[in-house]
């Protein structure tokens, strides 16, 4: 039976929407085939782990983790992937884990670090590359990339924190040529927070102002007339992808808000509240489109993650123009809320087996890079006699 390792929160302002993800997950996730360990990572990037994590209502009170917990590290020992007891003397191995399954959302762990610390022990894990990770937590390289891939992204402005001190009358000046109204946010935070709809410049400059008290980095996007946002995933890899239904965001207001996708299946034009213990958010499944848009989303999602290097399941966010019938992608959500699983639900593809599809997809991932070529048999080192040579 392989041992799953579901890791989850981190020092990130979408920590407790992860931990709602992971439970979640953990809950539905096959018990026949996989023994599922938590691994949970606190607000100050502490590790633990313990059964009693993959209980709800363990979180109710953050500080008392460690009562019902045991504080690990995760690395490598024998050819063995372990959960090791971090303090004391005697460092016991309290389990062993075999694929890493990372359910994590934000700046400072979906965003490749914590891609790149599995990636450094070499253990199987789901999810995209430390590349992928990185660019679809950036907002502002993320459009940068898409362009140069053909994607089509909305027009839009960036700038850093001490440029908008040093620089403000020029970007205003930006802003104004880009058009109001405009959204600003954060360029590397997700689940809508410090995002705010700007109708002119009194109010830019407060949606400016809290945007920049959560990030360094901020993005200004021109906003779609005649707006629809409608969202699609994409499971696999590059050389394997599936789409998901289209799902048409529902929410009364200028965008999905933070409380539309976690405290509400969408507000008043839903038409009703959750029910069960997973919202999809306020989607309407599949989306009441035109075939021709319908191609053009599934066209543009399949460019997007094969540009970005993305695998595991990512949600894309579509912009629609319905009038001019133009599509936009918005952005990637490479670590999706719900890993996306209501998308494919309406195909026939349970939330089980879309977990076990991702854990056998980053096996195969794994088996496929470990063919490659990453270091050779001879050592340069050898007749290196410790005097200085001339590099070529």
């Amino acid at each position: 039976m392989l041992k799953i390792g579901v890791i989850y929160g981190g020092q990130s302002v979408e920590h407790e929407v992860s931990i709602i993800t992971a439970v979640q997950a953990m809950s539905y996730m096959d018990q026949e085939k996989y023994e599922i360990i938590p691994i949970y990572i606190d607000k100050k990037k502490n590790w633990y782990t313990g059964p009693s994590l993959k209980e709800m209502g363990v979180y109710k009170n953050l500080d008392q983790i460690p009562n019902y917990a045991q504080q690990v590290i995760l690395t490598k020992k024998n050819n063995e992937f372990i959960l090791q007891k971090k303090n004391g003397l005697i460092k016991p191995v309290i389990t062993t884990i075999d694929v890493a399954f990372p359910i994590v959302h934000g700046k400072g762990v979906e965003d490749g670090s914590l891609a790149g610390y599995l990636e450094t022990i070499g253990i199987p894990y789901v999810g995209p590359s430390i590349l992928g990770a990185a660019i679809g937590q950036d907002k502002v390289v993320q459009k940068q990339v898409l362009q140069s891939a053909g994607v089509s992204v909305v027009d839009f402005i960036w700038f850093y924190d001490f440029e908008y001190l040093q620089e403000e009358k020029r970007i205003f000046k930006e802003i104004k040529q880009l058009g109001y109204p405009v959204i600003i946010k954060p360029a590397r935070l997700g689940s809508s927070v410090g995002i705010t709809v700007a109708k002119n410049e009194e109010q830019a400059i407060s949606s400016i102002e809290e945007a920049i008290s959560y990030d360094s980095k901020i993005i200004v996007e021109k906003m779609v007339p005649n707006l629809m946002e409608v969202d699609c995933a994409v499971l696999g890899s590059p050389e394997k992808m599936e789409c998901s239904f289209i799902g048409e965001m529902m929410t009364e207001h200028d965008f999905l808000t933070f409380e539309d996708k976690y405290l509400t299946s969408g507000g008043k034009k839903s038409g009703k509240k959750v029910s069960g213990e997973i919202s999809t958010g306020g989607f309407q499944i599949p989306a009441k489109l035109e075939k021709e848009l319908e191609n053009q989303i599934y066209e543009e999602a399949k460019k997007a993650f094969k540009a970005l290097e993305l695998s595991g399941v990512t949600r894309f966010d579509f912009l629609i123009d319905k009038k001019q019938k133009k599509v936009y992608i918005n952005e990637p959500n490479t670590i999706p809320g719900c890993l996306a699983f209501f998308f494919y639900t309406p195909k026939g593809k349970d939330y089980k087996t879309l977990l076990s599809e991702l854990i056998d997809g980053a096996i195969a991932k794994y088996k496929k890079e470990q063919k490659k070529i990453t270091s050779f048999t001879s050592n340069v080192l050898s007749t290196y006699d410790g005097k200085k040579t001339k590099m070529r």
